[in-house]
């Protein structure tokens, strides 16, 4: 019997898809010239990028919405496992934080190399988002469930989100149909979110062929730029927080850590899945000596929200991105970046392309037009190499510092009962 031949990768699809738009765009220029080139595609080619984003679009909000909601019930666990909880959240959380700020000042020093394109005033998108900080603390909190939905204001999405999961813990067995109901749809939309990722080789090509014949080739100089960036604060973050976290909470020598971990590492890089790593990270943690009922918590739980990657990620790309279309972004809007990424984080699936996702909801909390996306979702898999990594990083930290503390919280209960 003949053995099936195995296809191409998406990756791989989505690699040859830039490629060939790469091409297509510059022979187009070359040949029509700016204007003409840049007329043609915006008519006939870049429509079909834009039903890409289209879709994109349609699927974030559900998805944001479900999976928080879906992550939240399902941390009921907490209970049954007292302090480690919260702690391993607010961790989370914090070096998440850390992270987005680490990615803005990078991508800020950067800023002065990203392209400012020349787009005609049908194609240029101007920033709606408003700058009073104050205007915007209040715009969190929605007023109209349904208006927060069709509108995608995230932050409010984000809110609802909140609210509905613990309110669905609160009311006990009475909500587990509720929950049984969202973790369904929530499986329904994340089948509909790898349906959209799967033609994502043709939006692709048509966006790629839309910015390099209206832009010309000298647009691609940008991205090895812009990814350049993303990896010096994927870098620094590990060096500076992981390595500080290690020893300052845990007392261990942090090239130790990083040696120890080095096998996750480096499935992750190649595997681009959270989830996927986890039985090495887990492996990893035996070796050095956490708990498993720490790490068997810990771990699957980062995998699911702590993306200190995909947050460095998102901040880069969306300053490269406001640069190329002409946005200022002010420090409130800065601020909401950190925000919004750092929340978006928990609504991202520990799978491979699924940062994008979450890179429409930061573009759109912020007021720019996701469209230009395509500027870099061709090498989406070079970033998602390195924030994969990263996350991985985060988690058996989180799960190092976390077995220390519940260890001597151990010791000072024992003392205390003597």
């Amino acid at each position: 019997m003949e053995k099936k031949k195995k296809g191409l990768s998406l990756p791989a699809w989505i690699g040859i898809s830039m490629v060939a738009g790469i091409v297509l765009g510059a022979i187009l220029w070359a040949s029509m010239g700016a204007k003409a080139a840049g007329d043609f595609t915006t008519g006939y080619i870049k429509p079909f990028g834009t039903i890409f984003i289209n879709l994109l679009k349609f699927v974030v909000v559900p998805i944001v919405l479900l999976s928080m909601v879906d992550g939240i019930v399902s941390m009921q666990d907490i209970k049954k496992v007292g302090s480690i909880g919260w702690k391993t959240i607010v961790y989370f959380l914090a070096t998440t934080a850390i992270a987005c700020v680490i990615g803005l000042v990078i991508a800020s020093l950067f800023q002065g190399s990203f392209p400012v394109l020349k787009m005609s005033g049908g194609q240029a998108f101007h920033s709606t988002a408003k700058s009073n900080m104050m205007d915007t603390i209040v715009n969190i909190f929605p007023s109209n469930l349904w208006k927060s939905l069709t509108s995608a204001n995230m932050l409010q999405v984000i809110v609802i989100a909140l609210l509905f999961g613990a309110a669905i813990l609160s009311v006990g067995e009475k909500g587990k149909m509720a929950a049984d109901l969202v973790s369904s749809l929530y499986a329904v939309m994340m089948k509909i979110m790898m349906f959209i990722i799967t033609i994502s080789p043709i939006g692709v090509f048509c966006l790629m062929t839309w910015v390099v014949a209206s832009q010309g080739p000298q647009i691609l100089g940008s991205l090895a730029i812009v990814l350049a960036a993303a990896y010096i604060g994927y870098i620094l973050h590990a060096v500076i927080v992981y390595s500080m976290s290690v020893k300052v909470f845990a007392g261990m020598n942090p090239i130790k850590f990083f040696k120890s971990i080095a096998p996750a590492a480096i499935f992750a890089f190649s595997s681009t899945s959270s989830v996927a790593t986890l039985p090495l990270s887990k492996e990893c943690c035996d070796k050095m000596d956490v708990n498993s009922e720490v790490s068997s918590f810990v771990l699957p739980l980062g995998a699911t929200i702590n993306m200190d990657g995909t947050a460095i990620y998102q901040c880069v790309a969306t300053v490269f991105i406001a640069c190329c279309v002409g946005v200022h972004l002010t420090m409130s809007q800065m601020i909401l970046i950190v925000v919004t990424a750092t929340l978006a984080s928990i609504g991202t699936a520990g799978t491979t392309g699924s940062g994008v996702i979450m890179l429409t909801m930061v573009l759109e909390a912020v007021g720019i037009d996701p469209t230009y996306i395509g500027l870099i979702f061709g090498i989406d898999r070079l970033f998602d190499m390195g924030r994969t990594t990263l996350n991985i990083m985060g988690d058996i930290s989180c799960s190092v510092c976390v077995n220390h503390w519940e260890a001597r919280k151990l010791r000072k209960n024992s003392v205390a009962a003597q």
